[in-house]
């Protein structure tokens, strides 16, 4: 058994002191937590600041070449995208071996490759899919020549030349 201190007064609990939930044991608790934490926030920082150039110059000691963003799509996609070998190197990838890691293929890559739909209309219907798989249904204004996309799934609709 394990002594609790509460309101001045000592007070032998039968739990052990880690699950003890008096207001005043909990709050000693926390202060002595937040002050364990700030402290190793200063060590860590101050290590990460004299390891600083040694992190910075490992990187480019490294020789990586360059790894394809997808099997089917050659470069990023997106202008705050990083190349695949740098947006893994971070700590959360540190002890990971990447070849073991999923390389989807690339949507973008996989919708281009879809066949252009001809309506015979002025107007296309897009639902993304029977149900659940889908998005919601919208139309698409095909009066302008050449294919339009559909905005959620990237479809292409195009009118049909003959039905004008």
């Amino acid at each position: 058994m394990a002594a609790c201190w509460v309101q001045g007064k000592e007070k032998r609990c039968s739990r052990i002191r880690q699950l003890c939930f008096h207001p005043a044991i909990m709050l000693g608790r926390r202060l002595l937590q937040s002050r364990q934490s700030s402290s190793l926030s200063t060590i860590a920082k101050a290590l990460a600041r004299s390891n600083s150039t040694a992190a910075t110059t490992a990187p480019a000691a490294a020789s990586n070449p360059l790894a394809a963003q997808a099997p089917n799509y050659p470069t990023t996609w997106s202008a705050n995208q990083q190349p695949r070998p740098l947006g893994q190197s971070n700590p959360r990838f540190e002890q990971t071996a990447m070849e073991t890691q999923p390389a989807p293929l690339s949507a973008m890559q996989l919708i281009s490759e879809e066949p252009i739909r001809l309506v015979d209309g002025r107007k296309a219907v897009c639902d993304g899919g029977d149900g659940p798989l889908g998005h919601p249904k919208i139309y698409i204004n095909l009066d302008q020549t050449g294919p339009r996309s559909c905005g959620y799934c990237g479809l292409r609709f195009q009118q049909n030349h003959h039905a004008h």
